[in-house]
């Protein structure tokens, strides 16, 4: 019998918290509630998390000093709920470790359907089908394992990194548009979001390329989207 995915959800807010935590409760979730950044950090510590999802204005630790805290030693998904919804903000948070960014206020709907992706993500990184490995220069993907290798050195990814770096070198060679890859590789939900590809490629190019500034492998064909050269 599967485990029953535990979901810890961070808000001071209390109404508001207590709205997610039921409508998760009511679909199957183990629910864990935090009102600040240090109760989170606690709960992190002392449970085995599938998903966070978690406000970013708080008391005592913010969302962003959290996200950041997990990232040093978790790939944990985190979805960040917030009232700011300006680019800066949206990206501010990815580049510390989030994988998605939804504003308030929202449809419980919309969350439920980016809760089901961000777990879907995570179960197929576990998954023991089969999986092959890519190889293109230096760089080594390993599906079975769930890691990128870099010059013989495992290089430290989040799932969505590992995700997004599978689908370029998969399809090495052709230009994809920043549509099809955040549908690809977040969801069929998504589509307009390309600050995630901005954040993202450039968190990949620190990582894969010899010079982030020069990349020689994961390139920019503007106004369309990216191509992985194979």
């Amino acid at each position: 019998m599967p485990r029953t995915s535990a979901i810890m959800v961070v808000d001071d807010e209390k109404p508001l918290r207590q709205f997610v935590s039921r409508n998760l409760s009511a679909r199957g979730f183990k629910v864990f509630e935090a009102a600040n950044g240090l109760e989170a950090m606690a709960i992190y510590q002392a449970e085995t998390l599938d998903l966070i999802v978690l406000d970013l204005m708080m008391p005592h630790m913010d969302g962003l000093a959290v996200t950041q805290h997990i990232r040093r030693s978790s790939t944990v998904p985190i979805i960040i709920l917030s009232a700011l919804d300006e680019e800066k903000d949206k990206v501010r948070a990815l580049d510390m470790g989030a994988d998605d960014y939804l504003t308030k206020p929202f449809g419980v709907e919309e969350l439920l359907a980016r809760v089901r992706v961000a777990l879907r993500r995570s179960s197929w990184q576990s998954s023991p089908q089969a999986k092959e490995t890519v190889q293109i220069g230096t760089l080594t993907l390993d599906e079975n394992r769930g890691v990128i290798i870099r010059e013989g050195k495992v290089l430290k990814c989040t799932r969505t990194e590992f995700d997004l770096l599978a689908y370029f070198m998969r399809n090495a060679g052709k230009v994809l548009v920043h549509r099809l890859i955040l549908q690809s590789v977040w969801g069929p939900e998504y589509g307009d979001e390309t600050e995630y590809l901005r954040v993202y490629v450039g968190r990949l190019r620190r990582k894969i390329e010899p010079d982030a500034a020069k990349p020689t492998y994961l390139l920019t064909e503007h106004g369309i989207g990216y191509r992985f050269r194979g």
